[in-house]
């Protein structure tokens, strides 16, 4: 369904150019040239990669120029962001286009970094990093959605250096690998409704002992 609509929403020459990039990562994707030194690749298979480098400087310029104007006007309210997003989205940056050739080149450089390296595309996607970065700040509840993806299970740990958390001091994300490395290192961390406290001076000082703890 989603690919339906997304093929009846795209403009011909959005659909010519999801094509020509489609083109242009089959060609590249590994066939003979799997671990091959680098410099040792054919001609062919250098032109390719070459051309990639240029497609995707064309989209990152062009993506670069609108996401700097998309955030000026989303960073005016809540309303004008989800307008803002709507139009980015039917646009190369948000569509199809760039998620898509991120995937690509990341699987790409995964099957053959020498090769992709040859074409010196990463480095261009690289630059988007900041753009993006500040358009998605900008999203309604994003400080949430970090927080549920960098949850673990069943916790989302707050840490505060034996201090009160009245004056809204840094919060800092426990992990739990982090909790369970230093309560081995002799330390003394618990979870109480989600937030982490050091218990290891009460410790020393309860008459209950630490199993009850």
């Amino acid at each position: 369904v989603d690919q339906e609509h997304y093929s009846k929403e795209r403009s011909a020459s959005l659909d010519l150019l999801l094509r020509f990039q489609r083109l242009l990562v089959s060609k590249l994707y590994p066939g003979d040239c799997v671990g091959q030194v680098p410099n040792t690749y054919s001609p062919d298979l250098l032109g390719v990669g070459s051309l990639l480098k240029k497609y995707t400087a064309l989209l990152c310029t062009h993506i670069g120029d609108i996401l700097p104007v998309a955030t000026s006007i989303a960073s005016t309210s809540h309303r004008h962001f989800a307008e803002v997003s709507r139009v980015v989205d039917g646009d190369l940056t948000g569509g199809i286009l760039l998620p898509e050739l991120v995937v690509s080149v990341v699987l790409l450089l995964s099957k053959n970094a020498g090769l992709m390296q040859e074409a010196g595309a990463i480095p261009l996607l690289a630059g988007l990093l900041e753009h993006l970065d500040r358009f998605n700040h900008l999203a309604p509840g994003k400080e949430r959605d970090d927080n549920e993806d960098l949850a673990w299970p069943g916790i989302m740990g707050s840490f505060f250096t034996g201090q009160s958390c009245r004056n809204n001091e840094e919060v800092t994300l426990i992990r739990k690998a982090d909790l369970e490395n230093h309560n081995k290192d002799g330390g003394f961390w618990t979870v109480i409704d989600g937030k982490v406290y050091d218990i290891k001076d009460f410790q020393t000082q309860s008459l209950t002992g630490s199993s009850i703890l």
